[in-house]
């Protein structure tokens, strides 16, 4: 009796809800009218111009763009784009005489420079970026030689990159990635496939090392080494396959530790704290200005969005294709960079290209990347 009770009740409710001018009716009507029909979601709150990426000038001679690597944008209409030079376009191979390694485009993606000048320091301009904290806005290239005579190290340009005005690296570069674990102690310059930065407000920066070697290395703004952490391993502050690095409002350092498939997060001067698990091959961390913690995975293409407590709040992306199956399709997304617009650009380095992602009208801003955290001290 008590349960027929309960539903004769519900009933009840349930018509009252439909009666005219009830306030059932009209939160029904509103909720029906705010449904959108169709969509996949592909890009995320962003809407991303087709054909944004182009061909260079000289690829009229049957070339074509090799690994897009990295990127950084240094204003709404200057983005800085490292390439892996050219390549046939029928068999992809690369050409020796080559260029292309380090090109600057507009907001449209229009080829505003392209830079020949260090063609001859660059072979696998790897990640690119501007410290937050620097007035002068150099741009910093970790570059992972491995041909063509050129070597592992970090080299640091002035905003219009017509000076190298630092590079370290003690240019004895392993030949093989055994070659660099055979040795466990490398020495605070002898790098091992080089792969990332991050950079304190008073000018020291960590650098990811990287592929072979398993450390992040701290140097001072003069490149001084200052101490490093991190062995090769799958334990806790080990790591397989080092391929970014971030610093949050206290100082602690996230890693993504590729191969490990995971974040580790440290104390400042490296201390193991926790590790975020389950994450498929992670190949960059960004903190943005909302403490949200960004991470890219290069093999579900996709850029997922963490709290500071490691729990996944939201992610967009999808693959697109081998030559760009749509607008803002993605291959192996390898870095991505915010301008003051909040645009996102991101390389996808199978891809060979770049992509522009712009906030959508009314996008929800819980969905969008914000610029990089600046620490307060």
């Amino acid at each position: 009796m008590k349960l027929d009770r309960v539903c004769m009740f519900a009933v009840f409710a349930a018509g009252l809800a439909t009666l005219p001018g009830s306030s059932g009716v009209s939160h029904a009507a509103a909720a029906a009218a705010k449904v959108e029909k169709g969509g996949d979601s592909r890009n995320g709150d962003y809407a991303a111009p087709a054909n944004w990426w182009k061909p260079a000038v000289n690829h009229k001679d049957g070339l074509t763009w090799g690994e897009v690597s990295g990127l950084v944008a240094d204003t709404p209409d200057r983005i800085i784009v490292g390439v892996w030079g050219d390549r046939d376009a029928k068999t992809h191979e690369k050409k020796q005489d080559n260029t292309n390694y380090l090109v600057i485009v507009n907001r449209n993606g229009d080829i505003v420079e392209t830079v020949k000048q260090w063609d001859n320091v660059l072979n696998k301009p790897h990640q690119l970026y501007i410290s937050p904290y620097d007035p002068e806005r150099h741009v910093w290239i970790v570059e992972r030689g491995g041909g063509r005579g050129m070597h592992m190290e970090v080299l640091k340009f002035s905003n219009d990159l017509k000076k190298l005005e630092m590079r370290i690296g003690d240019h004895k570069d392993p030949k093989t990635r055994d070659e660099a674990r055979a040795n466990p102690h490398p020495g605070p310059y002898h790098y091992g496939d080089p792969a990332c930065l991050a950079f304190f407000p008073n000018g020291d920066f960590l650098l990811a090392d990287g592929y072979w070697n398993s450390r992040i290395v701290r140097y001072n703004a003069k490149g001084e080494f200052m101490y490093e952490f991190g062995s090769l391993g799958k334990g806790p502050g080990q790591f397989d396959l080092v391929h970014g690095v971030a610093i949050d409002q206290q100082h602690r350092i996230y890693v993504a530790d590729r191969t490990n498939n995971r974040i580790q997060v440290f104390t400042e001067k490296g201390q193991f704290i926790e590790e975020w698990p389950n994450i498929a091959d992670p190949v960059g961390v960004y903190i943005d200005e909302r403490n949200a913690v960004w991470v890219i995975s290069a093999s579900l293409n996709r850029l997922l969005k963490y709290n500071m407590n490691g729990e996944l709040q939201y992610y967009w992306g999808a693959y697109g294709g081998t030559r760009g199956g749509f607008a803002g399709g993605m291959s192996r997304p390898h870095q991505f960079s915010v301008d003051t617009e909040g645009n996102v650009y991101v390389a996808s380095w199978d891809g060979g290209w770049a992509n522009k992602y712009t906030p959508k009208p009314g996008a929800n801003p819980d969905h969008l990347i914000g610029r990089e955290l600046k620490l307060k001290n």
